[in-house]
């Protein structure tokens, strides 16, 4: 019996931002902001907000656009953020619940398979619609699946490679046979659209991968992952369920002011640090996860990182596969998409599983918030 990767989907969502029509709404909102407060700008007791731009954008990210799931608001300088209805839970498929269905759905249909040939469904991701019941529970009812189990695991934007490993091994321990990995992110929810250091990264997007346990491979082989974490506070997110409790004991309102300029519980990160620790450690894990398995780097056909930005991207490959490395290695879909947290080495990987032969190796790796990095070998049968 081997354990493959027999199917993949891909949801995307219904607009696409350019990075110049962000900029006209960011740009429009710095002059606002600035006119407002023209007297504290001018006793420079408060400092001017500058403009960003396209150019800006692309090069220090590699990112051209972004899908998402509600646009205008977003683009209103006013409001800057998806503007997402709420919907009844006893009566309605939530939104992430929804594009996570999409996903499934097309990965079932890529493995041939039907809904009830699934005996667990493992929801991976960065941020939930809710504490309980679980989002993955609620897409194994809107599929029609009986039986089985499913529960959300949530390790930031390394989620797929932990929820693949954690996929293999359910099914080693005879669990399930067959195991969905779905990964489904609105980040454009988490993301403060006014900083200017981070407004451009995320974008929104859902994958799903089938896991089996198969007598003829086919896909591609799980050989085995690497998985690390380290405790960091340089990437975070610190919305939670204690926040009425603590704006309440900080004597403030309850929920902060979408107007304000800084909302500092949204995704916050301090990218200089992010990228001097987080690249040099990535290359590490997976050059030891190489050595593990005794497999030279040059062995390796293709890299599925996490598209979190391209510099980081060009460094990782370089310095796993040797400064001479042909880019083809690393493909990166980040021009597109921007940084879709968990589900970006699972786009990428969608996009680009058919470009090898069999027999061909692979890593998958995924690198973000905890610290916390993960590497999945695997062979193209």
């Amino acid at each position: 019996m081997t354990t493959c990767i027999t199917g993949t989907g891909l949801y995307i969502p219904p607009y696409s931002i350019s990075n110049e029509e962000l900029v006209t709404s960011f740009n429009q909102y710095v002059d606002n902001y600035n006119v407002e407060h023209a007297d504290e700008i001018a006793a420079e007791t408060l400092p001017a907000l500058q403009h960003s731009s396209a150019e800006f954008i692309e090069k220090v990210s590699g990112i051209k656009s972004r899908y998402v799931m509600e646009k205008e608001g977003i683009l209103n300088p006013e409001i800057m953020a998806p503007v997402i209805a709420h919907r009844d839970m006893d009566t309605e498929l939530s939104v992430m619940a929804e594009m996570g269905t999409a996903a499934l759905l097309a990965a079932l249909k890529d493995a041939g398979l039907e809904p009830n040939d699934l005996d667990g469904i493992i929801l991976a991701c960065s941020n939930f619609p809710r504490t309980y019941p679980a989002l993955s529970i609620e897409i194994q009812n809107a599929i029609g699946m009986v039986g089985g189990f499913a529960f959300d695991m949530n390790v930031a934007c390394s989620a797929a490679t932990f929820g693949l490993a954690q996929a293999q091994g359910t099914i080693a321990t005879g669990l399930a046979k067959r195991v969905a990995m779905v990964n489904v992110e609105i980040t454009s929810a988490h993301l403060n659209w006014r900083n200017r250091d981070s407004h451009f990264i995320f974008g929104d997007v859902a994958t799903a991968c089938i896991i089996e346990d198969v007598d003829t491979p086919k896909g591609y082989e799980i050989l085995n992952a690497k998985l690390f974490t380290q405790f960091s506070t340089n990437i975070k997110n610190e919305y939670g369920f204690m926040d009425r409790s603590e704006y309440l004991a900080a004597g403030t309102d309850m929920y902060p002011d979408l107007k304000s300029p800084v909302t500092s519980k949204l995704f916050n990160q301090n990218g200089r640090k992010v990228f001097r620790e987080v690249c040099p450690k990535v290359s590490e894990i997976i050059l030891e996860h190489l050595n593990d398995n005794n497999i030279p780097p040059s062995d390796v056909k293709m890299m599925w990182l996490h598209q979190a930005n391209a510099n980081m991207i060009d460094l990782i490959l370089r310095t796993v596969m040797g400064k001479e490395a042909d880019k083809a290695i690393a493909p990166s879909v980040i021009a597109e998409f921007a940084n879709t947290s968990s589900s970006s080495p699972m786009v990428v990987f969608h996009r680009y599983k058919d470009a090898l032969k069999s027999g061909d190796l692979g890593v998958m790796c995924s690198f973000g918030a905890g610290y916390s990095i993960g590497s999945v070998l695997v062979r193209k049968v």
